[in-house]
């Protein structure tokens, strides 16, 4: 089973987050990704903990199934050996500050030359133009530039720095993926490349869905807690009285009967409906002074049997225990070496004729420099000297 990507070739030149999670998600549907990564500067994320027998865990998953070739680029033979890949590589992502990769010799108009249907695919925080093009920034950066994080959040405690990474993952990874398999399907009819220029930030813009459209067409400003989803309305989380959490999205009048019903408060389902904030605000606090009359196990039985889009708020370790999710096979098992396996979270992607299996967990720096440079015609005393100049490790 080859996957549904495996005819891409992608050198991978990214770091941390946003392009190894792309890369991820293209290795797991087949494509053969090459990280080509420095021998003296270390991707972070390797060090990132927690580590199992003295590997990151971060790093091991996000850069499973992945080849690597460890390439000093600031050494004329290393840039020479990317344009030696490139015309087999022919898909590039890298995430570094716009220009860098110009200054190296490696930019998309040096490497076009060489491979015309070359994809080269950049992800950064602020894109390719603009005045905070060179300006450095990380997820939360690029929420609160974009304006997602001014309505995400409590009026009294200000926005939410988010668990999960929205930015880098929503905007830089899977959109830099789109990007990238919109440019191949053109490629294979046009028979040409381009440059996929992916800004985090702009794809953050991207994520205000409604609530941009409401401001762009009709002129009203979202703000914390004045819109239907962001805690505006009932449509939020409420405590039990053991300190647990549900979450309720009972949004449509008849999942908002059952709830109410539920909960033993028939007669508030009418005020479920009103426009009011007035209104909303005293449904709320009628529903935390339910919730707050029973344990969470007690409410998690109450609505185990409701279709009223109640749910509770699981930890990962409850999450894993569902029986939704593991139906649907959220985790798998990831070799490390032939004897032992890591359990990693899944590639998401269901395919009917399946997927390959995971080859193995992220590998070390250079791992496969030696198989890479023997496979472009280089002997072993080539390949020696070139690690002695420093250029691979």
């Amino acid at each position: 089973m080859n996957g549904p990507l495996a005819s891409l070739k992608i050198l991978d030149f990214s770091t941390l987050l946003p392009g190894p999670f792309a890369s991820l998600l293209l290795a797991d549907m087949g494509a053969e990704v090459l990280r080509v990564e420095s021998p003296t500067r270390a991707d972070l994320v390797r060090v990132l903990p927690p580590h199992v027998d003295g590997v990151s865990a971060s790093h091991a998953y996000l850069n499973r199934n992945k080849r690597s070739i460890a390439l000093d680029l600031k050494k004329p033979q290393a840039v020479e050996l990317v344009k030696q890949l490139v015309s087999e590589y022919d898909i590039v992502l890298e995430q570094f500050r716009p220009g860098v990769m110009a200054k190296l010799g490696l930019g998309y108009e040096a490497l076009k030359a060489i491979n015309p249907k070359l994809i080269y695919v950049s992800i950064t925080g602020y894109g390719q133009t603009g005045p905070f093009k060179a300006r450095a920034g990380h997820d939360i950066n690029y929420l609160a530039l974009s304006g997602v994080a001014s309505y995400t959040g409590r009026q009294e405690s200000g926005p939410l720095p988010l668990g999960v990474q929205l930015a880098d993952i929503a905007g830089g990874s899977l959109h830099g993926v789109m990007g990238l398999l919109a440019a191949v399907i053109q490629r294979q009819v046009s028979g040409e490349g381009q440059h996929v220029d992916i800004s985090m930030t702009d794809c953050s813009f991207s994520l205000h869905g409604m609530s941009g459209a409401g401001f762009l067409a009709a002129g009203v400003e979202p703000d914390m807690q004045n819109q239907v989803l962001n805690g505006g309305s009932f449509y939020d989380y409420y405590r039990s009285r053991d300190g647990r959490w549900f979450s309720v999205g009972s949004l449509e009048p008849q999942f908002m009967q059952q709830f109410c019903e539920a909960i033993g408060k028939p007669e508030l389902a009418r005020m479920g409906l009103s426009p009011k904030p007035e209104d909303q605000a005293s449904l709320k606090r009628a529903i935390e002074i339910e919730f707050e009359k029973r344990d969470f196990a007690d409410w998690c039985e109450v609505f185990a049997a409701l279709d009223a889009c109640v749910e509770p708020m699981l930890k990962i370790s409850e999450a894993l225990e569902h029986p939704q999710l593991k139906a649907r096979g959220v985790t798998v098992q990831v070799p490390v070496d032939a004897e032992h396996s890591q359990t990693q979270i899944a590639c998401p992607i269901k395919f009917s004729a399946g997927l390959p299996q995971p080859r193995h967990i992220g590998a070390a720096v250079g791992a496969h420099t030696v198989a890479v440079l023997q496979a472009l015609g280089y002997s072993e005393a080539q390949i020696s000297e070139l690690k002695a100049s420093g250029a691979v490790a």
